[in-house]
């Protein structure tokens, strides 16, 4: 979204509500409607399978539900020469869509989730109000997709699933003839009022001086992309994987040994690749947190996201072990001196060059959160099940605002799966198969045999 002028209620009203310090990061990644951001393919888009019979005329009472409980759905960024802020608007109805899905000969996953890649690449204007809509593909009366489509400048992942968990909950009470009855909600506003009061705070400065220390001379390490960066919009597809029993299960004990999670087992994988592609032993990667390192928006929706950078210093390290070593304090550390990082990146400004370098891409690497359970529904209603094994690739996705992303995920039987989103226009899809291989490689080396030298991989 290009930021816009203050809206006539806001100059009349003289009640602004500040930006919170990430979506003033975002701002800096703001280049117009179909691109960076505030782009229309900036988007959070999720998928459900439905079993058992689904009353849509209650789904849609549900959506505006939601709507109305979670202001951010209905929040406007502006600007104007008193700087940026927010606007809440009033409730109006989110879009749903019904659909039937035609029997094409594939097994119903792969259709759903074939579905769900269509919707994935669909834009979704972020001025279009509520920053949510959904479309429920119907194989028949009783399975179906039901796909919700946020802006991700309004959410982020984690909301995502407080948004399914709300709207399931809104269902039950919808479909038995009654209005839902939740408790309120802490609204993102109050968190971005709290977070910018508190910018001042001792414990915010103590935080600032770890961070200060512990990323003094670094930068982020980008790697070097096919082609240069062109004045061209992104276009971004995923490749998507899932590891084989025997290597996800390796993983998971490894941690376990370790005294690690899974998320430390991978980072330090991750942090290896990127030494052998760069040549660096310092390494530095961002990866994502919930942000809701304040308690009582844990269950409050909005773009939380804080952006964490992880600095693993491989450059001592003789053994893969080591490099896990490595990697646990470097995530311990980060975790337990988690601060906005429009704070870490004004103290460390050398940390952030990598993305002015036209043929350096920075690729965050994460590990997804699914903080409620994979199946959520009540009684007699429909179920609905998460479709997180993805196995379809796509050319054509939802974006990020610049570089790339990998995410990682551990699926409830313990499988481990993944994607890997990059911008066309900069690599190739073989590059990226490319390094999902050596990273898989790298990984089991890690899991299986800690003790091989470094130099060995």
């Amino acid at each position: 979204m290009t930021i816009t002028q203050a809206s006539p209620e806001t100059a009349e009203s003289g009640r602004r509500i500040p930006l919170s310090f990430n979506q003033e990061f975002l701002r800096g990644f703001d280049k117009g409607e179909t691109d960076g951001a505030f782009g229309h393919r900036h988007t959070l888009v999720c998928g459900w399978r439905v079993t058992g019979a689904l009353d849509t005329d209650a789904l849609a009472q549900a959506l505006n539900d939601v709507v109305e409980r979670h202001e951010v759905l209905r929040t406007s960024i502006h600007g104007d020469e008193s700087g940026s802020h927010q606007t809440v608007h009033p409730a109006t109805p989110a879009e749903l869509r019904v659909v039937d899905l035609a029997d094409d000969g594939r097994p119903r996953d792969e259709r759903a989730e074939a579905f769900l890649n269509e919707l994935d690449a669909t834009p979704f204007s972020v001025a279009v109000l509520p920053h949510l809509r959904a479309e429920f593909g119907r194989f028949d009366a009783t399975d179906g997709v039901l796909v919700l489509v946020t802006h991700h400048t309004a959410t982020d992942a984690w909301s995502v699933q407080l948004l399914m968990r709300d709207l399931a909950a809104a269902y039950t009470d919808r479909a038995a003839g009654r209005a839902p009855a939740a408790e309120p909600a802490h609204q993102y506003q109050e968190f971005a009022r709290w977070q910018q009061e508190s910018a001042g705070s001792p414990r915010t400065e103590r935080e600032r001086a770890y961070w200060s220390e512990r990323l003094a001379g670094a930068e982020i390490t980008g790697i070097t992309t096919d082609r240069p960066r062109e004045d061209v919009p992104a276009a971004y597809g995923v490749h998507r994987f899932v590891f084989d029993a025997e290597l996800s299960t390796s993983v998971t004990q490894y941690a376990k040994a370790t005294r690690s999670t899974p998320f430390m087992v991978l980072a330090a994988a991750y942090s290896l690749l990127l030494r052998g592609l760069t040549g660096t032993t310092d390494v530095v990667f961002p990866t994502f947190s919930s942000g809701r390192y304040e308690e009582r928006f844990a269950e409050s929706v909005g773009p939380f996201f804080n952006f964490v950078p992880i600095r693993i210093d491989t450059t001592g390290s003789a053994t893969y072990g080591a490099v896990l070593e490595q990697a646990r304090a470097a995530c311990l550390g980060a975790y337990q001196h988690e601060i906005p990082f429009a704070h870490v990146a004004q103290d460390s400004p050398g940390l952030l060059a990598p993305f002015a370098d036209g043929f350096l891409a920075v690729v965050a690497f994460e590990v997804l959160q699914s903080p409620f359970a994979a199946e959520d529904g009540a009684g007699d209603g429909p179920r609905f099940a998460e479709i997180r094994r993805r196995v379809l690739s796509q050319s054509v996705s939802s974006a990020i605002p610049d570089g790339g992303l990998w995410a990682m995920d551990v699926l409830p039987d313990g499988t481990l799966a993944g994607s890997l989103k990059f911008d066309n226009n900069r690599f190739d899809e073989a590059t990226a198969v490319a390094l999902v291989e050596r990273f898989r490689a790298l990984l089991h080396t890690l899991a299986t045999a800690p003790d091989t030298a470094v130099d060995a991989g």
